[in-house]
């Protein structure tokens, strides 16, 4: 009898906290690999790693027990660096799940390494779509937007507008290919034509010879195939060179609201984007919003930075539904939870790993309608998340194709 009671109470003392033994470590550890000091660093960089720290402030700082940590890491846009970090995080810091990132080359890399690991990756930054297609991975999440929901936002609307003849100016690497090669389908679809194209190395400061040929083209369209100071930069001087004076009109395929800021309302007005967050859009976006701001000097957060929030958030509900940080056993739950938050409505995590979800055609205010700081977009448009997203069996998953 005596052994018999033992034994029960051993029983109860591991069925009372099941879920701690199940957490490596006994700690649940984010990493926010980002761009830090780079091209893309005021749309991601600090305020990436202030959205997870808040995401985890608001989970309780726990879960299932154990505490919850984050780690940041500046992958500088290379891939060598990327996966240095990535592999010293998994294989010596014991770091769980890895976030942002969003270099799309250094991304692809990343997620490579997330499923010989057997880690999850919540890809919130990079916009290349073979992270739900050919690169797609058991372990993968891509949660914010990708380059074939902007594509279809941005250019099909600009080309429906009459503006039919394009020229893209591109970033010379798998992001801006991507990017290319969505919008230029668009175009095509839609009665376009593409007259040309350039590209351009990442963090470029002179694009004169670029804009020449964009000018020498013909074209009614120029395509911003790029990010970040990237964008910002090509904008600025295609002003400056007259283009736009001359009748050729940019369209922006991918913005994020602080580089409407560094641009400034006067160059930026009227210009056509997408996005998947706007801080200002109701009271939910406004109330977080307003709680990053006192966080971050007053900057308010743009989609990446709100989308890093959103995906380590879904990410801890996963965790704590599964009762182990084991990632096969969190991505089932997360495909199970609904995606609900002030960011997200109705959003579903797709057998690919793409979560689909709402756009938004977005288009830049006059700085007369600008009534406070950061008061920066109009909603133009509402496009559905199955309407923006490449659909399931265009994107050439193998396990899904299996």
């Amino acid at each position: 009898m005596r052994a018999r009671l033992i034994a029960v109470g051993l029983f109860a003392l591991v069925a009372a906290a099941p879920a701690l033994a199940q957490v490596s470590d006994g700690v649940v550890k984010i990493g926010v690999l980002t761009d830090m000091s780079g091209p893309y660093a005021d749309n991601v960089g600090a305020g990436a790693v202030l959205a997870a720290q808040m995401a985890v402030e608001d989970f309780g700082g726990t879960v299932n027990g154990a505490p919850i940590q984050i780690v940041s890491a500046d992958h500088q846009n290379k891939t060598d660096i990327g996966s240095t970090i990535a592999r010293r995080w998994y294989d010596t810091e014991q770091v769980d799940t890895i976030t942002e990132v969003v270099s799309s080359g250094v991304a692809l890399s990343v997620q490579q390494i997330s499923r010989e690991k057997n880690r999850i990756f919540l890809a919130t930054g990079p916009g290349t779509p073979d992270l739900t297609g050919k690169a797609c991975s058991p372990v993968g999440l891509h949660w914010a937007y990708d380059n074939y929901a902007y594509a279809n936002v941005v250019a099909g609307a600009v080309v429906r507008r009459g503006q039919k003849d394009w020229f893209f100016l591109t970033a010379d690497y798998s992001f801006g290919h991507a990017l290319e090669e969505q919008a230029a389908r668009v175009v095509k679809s839609n009665g376009g034509t593409v007259k040309g194209s350039t590209r351009h190395p990442l963090g470029s400061a002179d694009f004169s010879s670029f804009l020449l040929q964009a000018q020498g083209s013909g074209a009614k369209v120029l395509g911003l195939a790029n990010a970040g100071t990237d964008m910002i930069n090509a904008t600025k001087q295609a002003s400056e060179f007259g283009l736009t004076q001359g009748g050729m009109n940019i369209a922006a395929l991918l913005v994020n609201l602080p580089d409407i800021n560094a641009l400034g309302l006067d160059k930026a007005q009227g210009l056509l984007l997408a996005d998947s967050f706007y801080w200002d859009m109701n009271d939910e976006t406004r109330a977080w919003s307003k709680r990053f701001m006192e966080r971050f000097g007053g900057r308010a957060p743009g989609s990446l930075q709100a989308g890093v929030y959103g995906a380590v958030m879904h990410y801890l509900k996963g965790v704590k539904a599964a009762g182990t940080d084991e990632a096969k056993a969190v991505m089932s739950e997360m495909r199970k939870l609904p995606i609900e938050d002030f960011y997200t409505k109705g959003a579903k995590l797709r057998e690919d790993g793409r979560v689909v979800r709402d756009m938004y055609l977005l288009q830049v205010k006059k700085p007369e309608e600008s009534k406070k700081p950061w008061d920066f977009y109009n909603v133009v448009a509402t496009v559905p998340g199955d309407e923006a997203f490449r659909p399931l069996a265009e994107g050439g998953c193998p396990s899904v194709a299996k």
